[in-house]
């Protein structure tokens, strides 16, 4: 590897206290340590309200239950000069169904995605099956640490074979010992002493162990079962310290109370590694078949101990060949007859012992980190010939939820939409505004779909443009603000206000589901403003008004269409001069565009892509309205200057 590489992790991280956080750092700590020109940084993972003292490798931080933060540390990636991604895959890591949220970040990054597959389901739920086949779409390379997991994402989930590796769990590099040295470091008692290690729940078995003991006991008195690790996290925070409980009451039940020790603590790894160190027997009772790893498992095999576990997949693959015993689940004659066969025949646990021990040579992290250097290299030559195209709305759903009206209808009295709300309710002290009235006609008649949904949105239709012809002056401009009391309260508004009446005017002109009177009056309030707009000066006016009768030219609207309604119903409305034409329409639509093209080319430069010299506010509208320009005229200029200032603003 001559080029320097750059990787970043994505996991949870030390300081804390979890097995894929400790995972994390080994990883990274083996990889940047085999060859001196990898770089290595960290993209952590936190719960709410968590906050750590993390070392420097950490960059940037996901608050986990927070979509936006995997959409950002996505763009961070993208802007760094990231190489690859190593991603730590568990999915109670992440938020959402089974984890979909980290999708929201694979979807969108550029650079290519190694996945550590933590866990691996053989007869997954919908859910589960979904996020595990994303997972294989949005990675390069998937790792597992098991023979089993490989067959199990080509049989299960159709994964193709060329895109698994299997690289061990990491172990420590330790010499082959006896126990002695770090019982006496540890200050532990036990002859034999026997360990089981992780966090505490209802799934690690411990049970069975206790109900083998008594028997094993009363020939052993000295030996002591130590039980080492706080209760899992989820577990306390849901439930307490139950099985805590449950478990010292079965040792008083059993009279175990001289033989079984409880270290109720979180330990580093350090201070793990001397404990299984000083251990004679490692014994890993879980309950479940499923559990595709276990790191203290791989611990336990590569420093040497005599193991006894249930048969869960990782321990059937890793103490095959007589590296341990395996008794079936919850069988406490089996945990009882093993722990007196170690017992009683020293030579063949010891044989046992020194097959795990050289088995475990395999599984350092020396050897573990220089895999995955191999991996990330082939990884990323493969990528530099077949670059990964970036796929962010893959991760959107395919169909959205319902929108829900009931704020916007409660802001709604018989004279217009309040501007505001105190902690939901309506706050009358700041009345209405124009501005909003247009945008809210926006809304309804893009949720306009068939003239069932016209009928229902009706009444807030009218109100809004009653609102509008209300606020109408006699120049064609509008106020803008309205007290409660139904005073306006300026001469006239902003050329802004203007642009965002004649936004919401032109999407109901071309509704087709409205009826044709309340189109008619949309038509004639933009009539009315013609001269108005052709004098428009201020750019986010012209965006908001050309995205307006883009929506008329769109469909093709004319002045003939309403002039014989407003000729019937003249008495009802204000006087309009002229209806305005298409043409016209199309005479201001292009001059708007053209003007938003003479501002760019007046103010970009390198490294500043933009309309003016600051981004102030409203700032996609106007790269907006160039896309609409393109869309209707197809002027290819509209559509470069539109996409270019919409890359420079995200």
């Amino acid at each position: 590897m001559n080029k320097q590489l750059k990787v970043m992790f994505i996991g949870t991280y030390v300081p804390k206290e979890c097995g894929i956080a400790t995972f994390t750092y080994d990883l990274l700590n083996s990889v940047s340590g085999e060859y001196n020109n990898v770089i290595c940084e960290v993209i952590a993972l936190n719960d709410p309200s968590e906050t750590y003292d993390y070392p420097e490798e950490v960059v940037f931080h996901i608050q986990r239950d927070k979509i936006e933060d995997y959409y950002l540390a996505s763009d961070y990636i993208n802007q760094s000069d990231v190489d690859i991604v190593c991603l730590q895959h568990e999915f109670g890591l992440f938020w959402g169904d089974a984890g979909d949220y980290i999708f929201a970040l694979l979807s969108g990054i550029s650079k290519p995605v190694i996945s550590t597959m933590h866990t691996v389901i053989r007869e997954p739920e919908p859910t589960y099956r979904a996020s595990t086949e994303k997972l294989i779409k949005y990675s390069e390379k998937l790792i597992v640490m098991s023979q089993t997991a490989v067959d199990m994402l080509k049989d299960v989930y159709n994964a193709p074979e060329e895109k698994i590796a299997v690289i061990f769990h990491g172990l420590p590099d330790y010499p082959f010992n006896n126990c002695g040295k770090y019982k006496k470091m540890l200050n532990l008692k036990g002859s034999p002493l026997i360990l089981t290690f992780g966090l505490l729940s209802q799934n690690k078995g411990i049970e069975s162990m206790l109900e083998a003991l008594p028997e094993v006991v009363n020939q052993y008195p000295d030996l002591v079962y130590l039980i080492l690790g706080t209760t899992h996290p989820v577990i306390k925070k849901n439930f307490g310290e139950a099985y805590r409980q449950y478990l010292k009451n079965k040792v008083s039940e059993l009279g175990l109370e001289n033989n079984v020790v409880f270290h109720d603590k979180f330990v580093e790894k350090e201070e793990l590694c001397n404990y299984i160190l000083a251990s004679d027997i490692y014994a890993s009772p879980y309950l479940s078949r499923e559990q595709i790893v276990s790191g203290a498992l791989t611990y336990a095999i590569g420093m040497g101990k005599a193991i006894i576990s249930t048969p869960y997949w990782y321990a059937q693959e890793m103490l095959s060949d007589n590296r341990g015993l395996l008794v079936d689940f919850g069988d406490v004659d089996g945990f009882k007859k093993s722990l007196l066969y170690l017992i009683e025949n020293p030579d063949e646990c010891d044989k046992m012992r020194k097959k795990a021990y050289d088995f475990g040579r395999k599984m350092t992290w020396k050897n573990v980190g220089g895999a995955y250097n191999t991996v990330f290299s082939k990884t990323l030559r493969k990528c530099n010939t077949h670059p990964r195209v970036q796929d962010r709305f893959n991760f959107l759903p395919s169909q959205l939820p319902e929108v829900k009206l009931d704020h916007l209808k409660l802001l709604t009295d018989d004279v217009g939409i309040m501007q505001h709300s105190n902690f939901g309710v309506p706050a009358r002290y700041h009345g209405y505004s124009t501005d909003d009235v247009g945008r809210a006609l926006v809304v309804l008649t893009e949720l306009i779909d068939s003239q069932a949904k016209a009928e229902e949105l009706w009444k807030l239709i009218t109100t809004y443009m009653s609102f509008l012809e209300h606020a109408q002056t006699d120049t064609g401009q509008f106020h803008n603000f309205m007290n409660y009391q139904r005073e306006f309260l300026d001469e006239k508004g902003s050329e802004d206000t203007l642009g965002r009446a004649i936004y919401g005017l032109g999407h109901v002109v071309s509704c087709p589901y409205l009826s044709k009177n309340i189109r008619t009056l949309a038509h004639i309030l933009i009539s009315r403003s013609k001269s108005e707009m052709e004098s428009l000066s201020y750019p986010r006016a012209k965006a908001y008004s050309l995205c307006g009768l883009y929506e008329m030219l769109r469909a093709g609207i004319d002045a003939d269409e309403f002039e014989s309604v407003y000729v019937s119903r003249r008495d009802a409305v204000k006087d309009v001069d002229s209806f305005i034409n298409k043409d016209t329409l199309e005479s201001i639509f292009i001059n708007y565009a053209n003007s938003l093209v003479d501002l760019y080319e007046k103010n970009h430069k390198e490294g500043w892509s933009w309309f003016e010299s600051t981004v102030t506010y409203g700032n996609a509208k106007l790269s907006e309205s160039l896309l609409l320009a393109y869309n209707y005229t197809k002027d290819r200029t509209y559509r470069k200057i539109g996409l270019t200032t919409l890359d420079f603003l995200t």
